[in-house]
């Protein structure tokens, strides 16, 4: 059974936001906030803030408002930012070391403790400390270390049958940059898995919808 069984994906796809405008605050000093701050600085309704927040139980005081470091410190709770889950990243080109480099993991629930790539002029480099490997090692890494997800920065064409391969070494979820939309079950087995299905090139297309949209008023 889930944790928060009921609650809307996109109840879930706002915590994050939460929690980074929280984690602003902290660092400007402030520590109580009433939902309609909160609202006016998200840009979203103060009755929005309290139905989200009240699916978890609700964390505000009336007359109060809400403790910030304490609000921050529950919706990481919330989201096990704090379990330090072990995430892999497969693909070690332009996208993937730019992830490397400039995405604190840490802070996001994970911590990095493999990269692999085809590329044999890549296999032996260390990127903050971490060897980049041969795919060929996956399955001995995996079994040795157990990590929980993976970042997928490859091909679309190879993506459904490695997927597959990671899925049967145990890995549960999967951040996928690949252009190939992986499903929410392993085809196969319906082991269940975890997928964020990331396309930048749909982003940008919105934005060039916006755009086109200012030209016309």
């Amino acid at each position: 059974m889930a944790r928060y069984e009921g609650v809307s994906a996109s109840v879930i796809r706002r915590l994050p936001r939460y929690h980074r405008f929280l984690y602003d605050l902290i660092q400007k000093g402030v520590h109580r906030i009433s939902s309609r701050e909160l609202a006016e600085l998200m840009s979203l309704t103060a009755s929005q803030i309290r139905q989200d927040l009240n699916c978890f139980g609700g964390f505000g005081q009336q007359g109060y408002g809400y403790n910030v470091d304490a609000l921050y410190e529950e919706i990481g709770n919330i989201l096990g930012i704090n379990q330090g889950r072990k995430i892999i990243l497969l693909g070690a080109g332009n996208l993937g070391m730019a992830l490397v480099k400039h995405l604190s993991f840490e802070s996001k629930g994970f911590k990095l403790v493999g990269i692999f790539d085809k590329n044999p002029k890549l296999i032996g480099q260390k990127i903050h400390g971490i060897e980049i490997m041969p795919e060929s090692a996956l399955e001995e890494f995996c079994t040795k270390v157990k990590p929980d997800a993976a970042i997928l920065c490859l091909p679309k064409d190879v993506v459904e049958e490695l997927g597959d391969r990671l899925i049967s070494y145990g890995i549960r979820a999967f951040w996928n940059f690949s252009h190939y939309d992986l499903g929410l079950r392993h085809r196969d087995s319906g082991v269940p898995i975890a997928v964020e299905n990331v396309h930048l090139g749909d982003s940008l297309m919105t934005l060039c919808y916006q755009v086109n949209e200012l030209d016309e008023n």
